[in-house]
C-alpha cells in the first residue's frame, strides 16, 4: 500500500528542508576557515569598530555623550597610544585616581588618527574609541611622533578642528582635552557654566587675570568647552577655513590672530577665559591644591618629556591624597624634562 498522498508531501518538504540545513553548514564553515585569525589582534575589534561615514561618528558621539548632549573629547595617534605607560595611559590613570573623576571616563570619547591607536584604545576596555576616516589630501599618515610645529604636528592639530567641528554640527557640546592634560579631580563644577551667557570656555598659557579679556590673554587650545550653536559652529567653520591662509602656523596661532582681529565678537561668540589656578599649565602652575582641576603639559616640547614630567605630577598628586590633604599648597616637582626638550 502507498503511503497517503499528504505524507508524501511531508517527508519531501523534510528532505528539502534537511538539503538546505546541510548547505548552510557549509557555507558558513567555508567562510570561518577563510576568516583571519582571532589572534591576529584586528578580527575581535572589527565588530566594534566606527571608522568611517557622519553617521558613525553621531553614533560615537551618542554613545559618549550625557543625556544634555555633552561630552569629553580627545585625539590620540599611534604614538600617544604605543606603549604601557605612555600619554594615554597616564590620562586614563588621571581619571581613575583623581577626585571624582572616575565616573566621567564613560563619557569620554577617544578619536584615534590611525589603526594602531584605535587597536590599542579597543584593548584598553572600559573607554569609547573611534577612528578619524582617512583625509582626502593624500598626506595621512600621522602615527608617528610629530614633534610641536613639525609639518606633522600642524596638520594632526587641524584635522582635529575639523572634526570638533562636525561635532558640534551634529548638535553636541564637548570639553576638549589634550591627553597632555592630568585630571587631578572632576573639573566639571570649576568650569562655572552659565549656559545662557557663554559659548566658550578656554585655557590659557599665560593669565592675567581678567577672564573676560579675551583679547588680552593668550588662548590655550588644550583644554576648553564649547556649547554646540550656530555660533561656534560658525567659528569653527571659519576657524578651520583660515587654514588655507596661514601655512606653517597651527590652529591655536589661528585662533589667538582671528581673536584678535575681533571675529568672536563679529561672530557673537561669547568666550571666556579659564583662571589657571584651577586649569593649569606647566607654563604657569597653580600652588593651590585645593582649587586645581587639570595640570596641562603645555610649554614641552617631545612626548617623552611630557610622559616624565607628568608621571611625577600625577605621582605627587597621589602623596597628597594619600595623606592627611589638609596642606593647601601642592608641591609640583620640577618640570625639568620638559625644560630640557628645548635644548
Amino acid at each position: 500500500m502507498s503511503a497517503p498522498a499528504g505524507l508524501r508531501q511531508h517527508c519531501a518538504l523534510g528532505r528539502a528542508i534537511a538539503v538546505v540545513a546541510i548547505c548552510l553548514l557549509v557555507i558558513v564553515g567555508t567562510y570561518l576557515l577563510s576568516s583571519p585569525a582571532a589572534g591576529d589582534g584586528d578580527t575581535e575589534e572589527e565588530f566594534f569598530s566606527v571608522d568611517a561615514g557622519d553617521d558613525d561618528l553621531e553614533a560615537a558621539v551618542r554613545g559618549a555623550a550625557y543625556a544634555n548632549g555633552t561630552l569629553i573629547v580627545s585625539v590620540l595617534n599611534r604614538a600617544y597610544a604605543d606603549e604601557d605607560g605612555g600619554l594615554l595611559d597616564l590620562f586614563l590613570r588621571s581619571m581613575r585616581e583623581g577626585e571624582g573623576t572616575e565616573q566621567l571616563i564613560a563619557h569620554v570619547l577617544l578619536v584615534a588618527m590611525d589603526r594602531p591607536a584605535f587597536l590599542r584604545c579597543r584593548r584598553l576596555g572600559g573607554v569609547r574609541c573611534y577612528q578619524l576616516p582617512a583625509a582626502q589630501d593624500g598626506a595621512d599618515d600621522l602615527s608617528s611622533e610629530q614633534l610641536y610645529m613639525s609639518d606633522g604636528f600642524i596638520r594632526m592639530m587641524w584635522r582635529r578642528i575639523r572634526l570638533l567641528g562636525d561635532v558640534l554640527k551634529l548638535g553636541y557640546s564637548f570639553i576638549f582635552t589634550d591627553l597632555d592634560v592630568m585630571w587631578l579631580r572632576n573639573p566639571l563644577p570649576r568650569l562655572e557654566y552659565r549656559a545662557e551667557e557663554e559659548d566658550l570656555l578656554i585655557s590659557s598659557d599665560q593669565f592675567n587675570g581678567r577672564p573676560g579679556d579675551i583679547a588680552g590673554n593668550e588662548l590655550n587650545t588644550g583644554f576648553f568647552f564649547v556649547a554646540s550653536n550656530n555660533r561656534t559652529a560658525a567659528l569653527f567653520d571659519e576657524w578651520h577655513a583660515a587654514r588655507d591662509r596661514s601655512a606653517g602656523m597651527k590652529e591655536q596661532d589661528v585662533l589667538n590672530d582671528m581673536k584678535r582681529r575681533g571675529a568672536l565678537r563679529r561672530l557673537g561668540v561669547r568666550a571666556r577665559v579659564l583662571d589657571t589656578a584651577r586649569f593649569s599649565g606647566f607654563c604657569q602652575d597653580s600652588r593651590d591644591a585645593r582649587e586645581v582641576a587639570t595640570v596641562h603639559a603645555n610649554c614641552c616640547r617631545t612626548m617623552r618629556a611630557k610622559v616624565a614630567d607628568l608621571a611625577a605630577v600625577l605621582a605627587a598628586a597621589r602623596r597628597r591624597l594619600d595623606g592627611d590633604g589638609a596642606s593647601p599648597v601642592l608641591r609640583w616637582p620640577p618640570h625639568s624634562q620638559c625644560v630640557k626638550s628645548w635644548e
